[in-house]
């Protein structure tokens, strides 16, 4: 799928850091593939700034922690990311 810039969000900023929050039915592995992140990212992300993408495998949610590394001048692209794991025992 594409990126939706509606799913989005800023969450906090400070120190030259600014924390969002990313939802998508796409996978992780298509959030950070480069040139996912297109059009008014390019004016909102900078390098480094750190994103909690909550992203989609078959219907089941997946919370990553990532960050912007590079920009090409027409996308953003992250890092891989840490996938943010839990178990539910109940």
């Amino acid at each position: 799928m594409a990126y939706t810039p509606s799913s989005l969000t800023r969450l906090a900023g400070g120190s030259g850091l600014t924390l969002w929050h990313y939802s998508t039915e796409d996978t992780i592995a298509d959030v950070n593939t480069a040139g996912y992140f297109t059009g008014e990212a390019l004016n909102m992300m900078r390098l480094n700034d750190v994103i909690v993408a909550v992203t989609s495998t078959a219907g089941t949610p997946v919370v990553t922690m990532t960050y912007a590394n590079a920009s090409s001048g027409t996308a953003i692209d992250v890092v891989d990311g840490l996938t943010v794991t839990a178990t539910d025992s109940d």
